[in-house]
Order: structure tokens, then C-alpha cells, then sequence
């Protein structure tokens, strides 16, 4: 951790409690999505999730089957929905989010920043819900602002090969603050970064569960360019933390969620290959076109507006990463 992060006085005052009986969690079979919706069931909240099963999976919210409180809707939110019920809270995370599943789905990534973004607000509004948005470090673009505050506006590439989720996110997050300040929905938005943990899924191309399967398997790490390129990475318990802490106070955001300790590929390959205890060699790749240079977030307005900052540990994170692989090996 670096001298500005320890000087930090700590996390502000709590944010304000509110009542959630019943929440829509789209996007909820995903892997942020399920343990997002574990976490409100552990609360006791009743929860409805709303997935099309593009990129997440029946698997991740299998333990839920049985639940009375949990119920799994499976359908596109790019189409309009609705729930029956009363809602007090709709968290929007439906998109495909990893490299490898936007450039497959390019058209389904904009549209679930678009059209599956509006339907989501939609029904916040009908149902007088305080609204979510899931939105993404990759507003940032490659960043010439370091560390990137989220005041700063990005150097975002409109139509690069990572235009799809990038402008995705950007446009709901302008449609978010359109239908907060025209039609008066509660509306917050949240800016994830790097998340990491268990329920990723072994090839979707993000940094993580690629070195962890190929350290597991004895095969060569491919480290993208000479692996100086930097990332701040989350445990998705953290990460659900913060997405809660955000859903359940006042500020309307943007709000960036994420580990301000930095660290670069080349030493998060390294880092994953000793904790395998694996002798694979590392070997290096091309570089991806527009491929962020610098990723940490400043989250000082979390610590302050929401009481929260990350608690794991990077390495029992990683620890709770590699076993989770390990298993499905």
C-alpha cells in the first residue's frame, strides 16, 4: 500500500439504513451477480433475479433452488419486463463484461447497456425502487489521469475494439442520470473495478482466472505486451460490500468501488504461478488494442459518502481464487 492510502483516516460514517424486503438483481446468475444475490438472501431479503443466461449460469445460483425467497427469471431485460410485487430496489448488472464475452457479443453488450438499462430504470420508476447501475472502471479508458477520480472524464476509444462495453456503460450511466434528474427515479451509480474470486469462470479472458488455469495445468502464463500495464484488483466480497453500502445510502454517485493497492500483470502472474506452486514458464503476447495502461481507483468518496473501503487481504483473496479453480480442475 503506498504512503497516500495508509495516511487515509478510514472509512467515514455509515450510510443510512433503508429498509430492502424485495430486490431485483439482474444480470444475478453472473459472477458478481450470484454473490450479490447470496449476500441479500443472507440478509433476508427476498430477491428476484432476472438473467437471460447469456454469460452467466444456472450453476451459480444452483444452492438457491430450494430457496422460497429466491426466484430466477430467466429472460432477456433488452426486452421490456415486468415483476409482480412490490420492489424496493433493482440492481442493474445484466451485461457481458469480460474481454471475451464482448467481443462475442458486441451487439448484446450495447444493448444491454441500452435498451436492458432502460427497462431496468422502467421498472424502478413503477415501482418507486431506488435503482442500481452497475457500471465499470472502463469509463476511463486508458486513463491520463492517475489515480482515476470520478470526476475524471476518461480517454475512451468510441469505436475500438472494446467500444461495445466501454460506450455500453457510458450511456447508461448518462440514461441513469437522465431518468434521476427528469423523472425523479432514486438512482446511484457504481464504478467496479477489477473484481476477482470465486465463480469466475475458467476462460473468459481476464487476467486472474487465465493465469490461475494455466498455472494449474503446468501450461505457459501469457502475459499481454511486457506485463507493465497495472490493475487494482477486488474480492468480490468486497466488492458486494460496496454495492450495498451504495444501494442502501443517499448518494447518487458516481461512486468508484476497488482496491487502491496497484500491482502489474507481470507481478499478478508471477504472484499466481507461486501461490500454484506451479514451475510454468511465463511467456509473453501481443498487447491488446486499447488495452488500459494504468487502472486504480482514487475511493476516497466511498470511504467517505459510504463508510466503505475493501477489508480481504489480496493474497487470501487470491488464495480463495486458486482453490475455487483447483476444484473445478
Amino acid at each position: 500500500m503506498d504512503a497516500a492510502a495508509a495516511a487515509d483516516p478510514g472509512p467515514g460514517p455509515a450510510p443510512v439504513p433503508r429498509t430492502v424486503r424485495r430486490a431485483v438483481v439482474t444480470g444475478g446468475a453472473g459472477f458478481v451477480g450470484s454473490h450479490l444475490c447470496d449476500r441479500l438472501r443472507a440478509e433476508g431479503t427476498e430477491v428476484v433475479c432476472v438473467d437471460n443466461l447469456l454469460t452467466g449460469s444456472e450453476d451459480n445460483v444452483r444452492a438457491r433452488s430450494a430457496d422460497p425467497g429466491f426466484t430466477l427469471d430467466v429472460r432477456d431485460v433488452c426486452d421490456p419486463f415486468d415483476v409482480p410485487g412490490p420492489v424496493d430496489l433493482v440492481l442493474h448488472l445484466a451485461s457481458p463484461a469480460s474481454p471475451y464475452d464482448y467481443a462475442r457479443h458486441p451487439v448484446e453488450t450495447l444493448r444491454a447497456g441500452a435498451q436492458g438499462t432502460q427497462n431496468a430504470l422502467d421498472l424502478a420508476r413503477r415501482k418507486g425502487a431506488r435503482f442500481l447501475l452497475a457500471s465499470t472502471s472502463e469509463v476511463y479508458g486508458d486513463p491520463l489521469v492517475h489515480p482515476q477520480p470520478e470526476g475524471y472524464w476518461g480517454n475512451v476509444n468510441p469505436v475500438g475494439p472494446r467500444s461495445q462495453y466501454d460506450e455500453a456503460k457510458r450511456y447508461a450511466e448518462a440514461l441513469t442520470t437522465a431518468y434521476r434528474t427528469t423523472y425523479g427515479v432514486d438512482t446511484v451509480i457504481v464504478r467496479l473495478f477489477n473484481t476477482y474470486g470465486p465463480r469466475m469462470r475458467p476462460k473468459d479472458g481476464r487476467a486472474v482466472p487465465t493465469f490461475v488455469t494455466q498455472a494449474l495445468a503446468g501450461e505457459p502464463l501469457t502475459v499481454a505486451g511486457d506485463g507493465s500495464q497495472t490493475r487494482s484488483l477486488c474480492y468480490v466480497d468486497d466488492t458486494v460490500s460496496g454495492i450495498l453500502a451504495a444501494a442502501t445510502a443517499t448518494h447518487p454517485g458516481p461512486v468508484n468501488l476497488g482496491n487502491p493497492v496497484e500491482l502489474t500483470i507481470l507481478d499478478l502472474a508471477r504472484r499466481i504461478r507461486d501461490l500454484c506452486g506451479s514451475d510454468s514458464p511465463l511467456t509473453f503476447v501481443p498487447r491488446p488494442t486499447d488495452d488500459p495502461a494504468l487502472r486504480r481507483p482514487d475511493i476516497s468518496l466511498a470511504r467517505g459518502a459510504l463508510g466503505w473501503q475493501p477489508v480481504v487481504d489480496f493474497d487470501k483473496g487470491l488464495a480463495l481464487t486458486v482453490d475455487w479453480f483447483s476444484r473445478l480442475a
